[in-house]
């Protein structure tokens, strides 16, 4: 099996590829067209800032090579937010493959009293299960009280294609999934055996 993870200029994707490893897949770094779309599974990583991530997408063409994708794919954290419709990082035009918005937990109101507030990045361990879509194969196997590592200051609002969701701040998309294209805020690469099983289920897709 040839599994991809997509090249661009966004951090984190060794510690994508050492994920893979530990469950006995050995992925291709690449940003190259006819590579990715003959892949088998394609991994979309991300850790950075959206404007400047979705200028470079633009500028080599990856962003209409993503578009093409018909195997299935997996974004994550940054990858997701730019497969949703638009940012308000950098107020930016993402990639419209699922119809949401992503915003930014400093514009949401917090409690008056400071002991109260949550701290911005949401940064660390949460769970990822409530009102999730039970069916949906990305979770076979997991637990409604598993929790998974997030690291981020700008979330993914609730909508048609969420399968599951976070509560900090506000609830907000932690999963998504339309088609092909399978998308999680937090980082299965760094969440343990939770994780791992994540990144099983995304390479037993068929």
């Amino acid at each position: 099996m040839q599994v991809v993870i997509i090249k661009y200029n966004a951090g984190n994707v060794s510690s994508v590829a050492f994920a893979l490893q530990r469950i006995g897949i050995e992925p291709f770094l690449t940003d190259q067209t006819d590579e990715i779309l003959a892949a088998d599974k394609v991994i979309f990583p991300g850790v950075g800032e959206a404007s400047s991530t979705m200028q470079h997408l633009r500028q080599t063409g990856l962003d209409q090579t993503i578009k093409q994708l018909k195997q299935p794919v997996l974004g994550i954290c940054l990858g997701m937010q730019l497969l949703c419709k638009h940012s308000a990082e950098g107020n930016t035009t993402c990639l419209d493959i699922f119809d949401q918005q992503v915003l930014s937990f400093h514009s949401q109101p917090q409690p008056a009293d400071k002991t109260a507030q949550q701290k911005i990045p949401h940064v660390g361990w949460n769970d990822f299960a409530k009102l999730r879509n039970a069916d949906n194969i990305l979770f076979k196997g997991l637990q409604l009280t598993d929790y998974v590592y997030f690291v981020h200051s700008f979330f993914v609002e609730l909508g048609t294609y969420t399968t599951a969701t976070t509560d900090y701040i506000l609830p907000f998309s932690a999963a998504l999934q339309k088609d092909n294209f399978y998308a999680a805020q937090f980082h299965p690469e760094k969440s343990g055996a939770v994780g791992q099983k994540i990144l099983q289920n995304f390479i037993e897709l068929t």
